[in-house]
């Protein structure tokens, strides 16, 4: 039983080994620093989406707004930007505003949500769904749909690429390295072995997951929230602001989703309402695959970032061996399906073993 009972633990670090041996095998350059790369980097929105969706499933709740978040922060940040840029301001400095006004807007759905949530007792899916739809509308409004694209500065766009595209460091195979930008002059053939190794992105989110995990797991917050899902009332009685504690939490989600937006502005130079449309099943199906359960009460932000390497690995070795992208979205929702039983397979083990001890 103990054996079982291990394996359903690390069943998580299992599969995603299990995929890349099995990916590896099957296509072709799946296996390269290049493609496992890229794997990282297209898996970095969905982390910090799944990171905020983490604290929120722990305490027993789900934020379906933050898709449409990702997508609000993202033209605001780049509407600000082109804005500033095309009235003379320093290219930096409206890139900086940018950001800032990026993240600011974050906070009106997450504290909507906490309100609804936490004073007013709203169910969560309810309440988020609803915000959900007035994050959508609003960023139509402001966009009629469209991108922002097309119209960003040439200066703005040339040091957004720097960052959403840059690395540490490029290696051409058996020519050396190169630190902190692309050579340049390069051939078709050395631009297509190129490796980027450890991209901005990466180390960015890396900065800004390792903070939560840390606040997640070595806080009295991080303490309340676990409290919180575990037993409401308890927590209540034992002098826990839940109000407050729950309304902080969806404020930092809906915070997380900024970020990812904001990121995107930088990856693709771009701004678009409908980028996080898909990302919410995403990102709760990497919370549930690495372990977190739904009930509430458990969960781990490190379980969350091994679900969303999953998710993306398993994009990506799909679309290697050239399988039709729709069919991800029902791999996903197996994969959700099987980690859900999984849990369940778990907390019986668990009981089991307390009734025996």
């Amino acid at each position: 039983m103990r054996t079982i009972n291990l394996i359903a633990r690390l069943w998580s670090w299992l599969f995603l080994l299990v995929m890349l041996i099995f990916f590896s095998i099957t296509g072709t350059g799946f296996f390269t620093v290049r493609n496992l790369g890229n794997i990282m980097v297209t898996s970095t929105m969905v982390m910090l989406m799944a990171t905020g969706q983490t604290y929120v499933i722990i305490t027993a709740g789900i934020d379906l707004s933050i898709g449409y978040t990702l997508g609000l922060a993202s033209v605001i940040s780049a509407t600000v930007m082109r804005d500033l840029a095309n009235a003379g301001l320093a290219t930096d400095l409206s890139i900086l505003l940018g950001i800032l006004a990026g993240l600011a807007v974050t906070v009106i759905p997450g504290l909507m949500n906490g309100m609804l949530v936490a004073r007013a007792k709203v169910p969560p899916m309810i309440a988020t769904l609803g915000v959900m739809g007035i994050v959508r509308g609003a960023a139509f409004l402001l966009t009629t749909g469209k991108n922002i694209v097309g119209d960003l500065p040439p200066g703005v766009r040339e040091h957004l690429r720097l960052v959403g595209n840059g690395s540490l460091a490029y290696r051409i195979p058996g020519e050396g390295l190169a630190w902190l930008k692309q050579p340049a002059d390069l051939t078709n053939e050395q631009l297509r072995g190129l490796e980027r190794l450890m991209p901005y992105p990466i180390i960015i989110v890396a900065i800004i997951v390792g903070i939560f995990a840390f606040v997640l797991a070595r806080t009295t917050f991080g303490r309340h929230i676990y409290a919180i899902g575990g037993n409401k009332e308890a927590a209540l009685r034992s002098g826990i602001n839940v109000t407050r504690t729950l309304t902080i939490i969806y404020v930092l989600a809906g915070f997380l989703a900024g970020c990812a937006g904001v990121l995107h502005v930088f990856r693709f130079t771009a701004g678009s309402p409908m980028v996080g449309d898909s990302e919410v099943l995403n990102s709760v199906a990497a919370v549930v695959i690495g372990g977190a359960s739904l009930m509430g009460g458990s969960g781990k932000v490190i379980g969350t970032v091994i679900g969303s390497l999953i998710i993306a690995v398993l994009q990506t070795g799909l679309v290697i061996l050239n399988v039709d992208s729709l069919w991800q979205f029902i791999v996903v929702g197996v994969i959700i399906i099987i980690a859900v039983l999984v849990n369940q397979l778990q907390a019986y083990f668990e009981k089991q073993q307390e009734h025996t001890a």
